[in-house]
């Protein structure tokens, strides 16, 4: 859930929590102003009866309080406390009973003692709660229409220099050399955000420029030794004065000096498929490129007696001839090398798969790491970057790589 939506769903829920619990107190406010109301009324109807009856030395009559609805019970209570309640009016014109607001106390008149009750009808003041209430709730629905709105449409337009910061992300590279630069906004915390990434790209560019100027002399400075150390061995083994001990010592320097150059250009070659660095990509019929593979491999494939079964489909890819090459050479080599003597290489081509399978070990292989770099078998003598080169080549052209071991055959599975 984006950032935006988790805000929106913060500030709803908030927003109706407190809007109900709002109308909650409102509602009894209401309700305890329109009591008070009452209540004070109600007091001055009171006095009024108190003083109609020390002005006239008699009891009012029923109709002198037009719609209230007073009575008076003979009581020999002296003291009465004046009390307010809940009751029902009966309205005489309507002859439905509504609800209503009464008081009672103690009026004397001539050495006789009356409780008097006068009911009023609540029905105007409910009628204003109603109103007041029905207004509120259209006004809640109102705000959280605005709000939904508001946080849909003109806070998501305030996240926007966000988005635009996290696509110029995604879409850096490390390897360009044009200057990384976000768009000046209005928001201080995206323009002091933008300021930091901007920082952090031009320093992540400078240490690659440095790593990669380093890693390129490195390995351009360590292949001239390592020529010379090839050729002196060269030299060395083939003279004839040397003895089967010195002979044995000297082939196995050769043997590390030949691997270190190996692993020193495969080391290279990572670099560049990571970074990106190999952009010479064309169209090519990939069943012909397999097609002279099985041709370039088919002295080593006989003198293991190894049977070769393939069934290829016209299929054509965009992607550099140089990394496709590796990648075959690789799949090969490692089809071959692990395979047994008189085993078998099954090679199929459709139109989105390519597959290398073959006989060997009869146990599967760690998926999990069977990709890492200097992943490799106890007797393997490669560098241990094949299939890492082969996985690297694959991201680089979104291709995905699977591997799986059915019916005593090791699968290589690429969806093109």
């Amino acid at each position: 859930m984006k950032l935006s939506a988790h805000y929106s769903k913060a500030s709803i829920i908030i927003t109706i929590s407190v809007l109900l619990v709002g109308a909650v107190v409102y509602f009894f406010a209401i309700n305890y102003i329109a009591d008070n109301q009452l209540n004070s009324d109600l007091t001055e109807e009171i006095g009024e009866v108190v003083e109609y009856v020390n002005l006239h030395g008699q009891l009012p009559k029923p109709v002198d309080f037009d719609e209230d609805q007073t009575t008076f019970v003979k009581t020999n209570q002296k003291y009465v406390p004046t009390r307010f309640f809940d009751t029902v009016y009966k309205n005489p014109k309507e002859k439905n009973p509504e609800a209503g607001r009464a008081i009672t106390g103690l009026i004397s008149l001539k050495g006789q003692h009356y409780i008097a009750t006068i009911t009023v009808s609540r029905e105007s003041t409910e009628y204003l709660i109603q109103i007041i209430g029905a207004i509120t709730l259209a006004l809640s629905i109102a705000l959280l229409v605005i709000l939904f709105v508001t946080n849909r449409y003109i806070l998501s337009g305030l996240w926007r220099p966000f988005y635009d910061t996290l696509n110029a992300l995604k879409a850096f590279n490390i390897s360009d050399s044009k200057r990384f630069h976000l768009r000046h906004n209005k928001v201080d915390e995206f323009n002091e955000l933008n300021r930091v990434v901007e920082n952090m790209a031009s320093r992540v560019k400078n240490d690659y420029q440095h790593l990669k100027h380093f890693t390129e002399n490195a390995s351009h400075e360590m292949l001239t030794p390592l020529a010379v150390i090839t050729a002196k061995l060269d030299t060395l083994i083939q003279d004839e004065t040397l003895k089967p001990e010195q002979f044995e010592q000297i082939n196995d320097i050769y043997s590390a000096a030949s691997k270190l150059s190996r692993l020193n250009q495969s080391l290279l070659l990572l670099v560049k498929i990571e970074n990106n660095l190999v952009d010479d990509a064309e169209l090519l019929s990939l069943d012909g490129l397999i097609g002279q593979k099985i041709r370039q491999f088919n002295e080593l494939i006989l003198s293991r007696d190894i049977k070769v079964i393939e069934h290829l489909e016209e299929k054509e890819v965009t992607a550099s001839k140089y990394l496709v090459d590796i990648l075959l050479n690789n799949l090969f080599s490692n089809a071959i090398r692990h395979n047994i003597d008189h085993g078998q290489v099954k090679i199929t081509l459709t139109a989105n798969k390519l597959i290398f399978q073959n006989s060997g070990a009869e146990k599967t292989l760690n998926n999990e790491r069977l990709f890492e770099r200097f992943q490799k078998g106890q007797k393997s003598e490669g560098t241990g970057l094949g299939l890492t080169i082969v996985k690297n080549i694959c991201n680089l052209y979104h291709w995905d790589i699977a591997y799986s071991f059915e019916n005593s055959l090791h699968t290589f599975l690429i969806t093109l």
